[in-house]
């Protein structure tokens, strides 16, 4: 038994135009599945889509716009995200940055200045 490729979406106009193929006589429905690596049962379901006019070119491109319009709100999710991390960033107070004269630890803060010798 072999095991099954990876998952592929076939646009639109390629099923469109594979079954007028197939339809016109211009290629067999063993052949078309040879040649695409397609499943017979998948250009059959497609050839049963095609007959009833489920598959046309408005419907393709209906499709099309419905997936662009996915991109796009995914992508301002994203976008949105990004510009609360950014803000959050921006509202966070930083560490000081130690200067030649002062000794900072990030567990501790300020180190004390050294005394003199320990006498009072």
């Amino acid at each position: 038994m072999s095991s099954r490729g990876p998952y592929r979406r076939h646009a639109p106009e390629f099923k469109i135009q594979l079954c007028q193929d197939i339809r016109s006589g211009a290629i067999g429905r063993r052949d078309a599945a040879r040649k695409y690596t397609l499943s017979t049962n998948l250009i059959q379901l497609w050839l049963t889509q095609y007959d009833r006019g489920e598959l046309s070119t408005e419907e393709a491109e209906a499709s099309v716009i419905a997936e662009y319009e996915a991109k796009i709100a995914a992508l301002e999710r994203k976008v949105g995200q990004l510009t609360m991390e950014l803000d959050l960033v921006k509202k966070t107070p930083r560490l000081r940055l130690a200067s030649d004269n002062e000794n900072l630890s990030i567990v501790t803060g300020p180190k004390p200045a050294p005394s003199d010798g320990g006498a009072k």
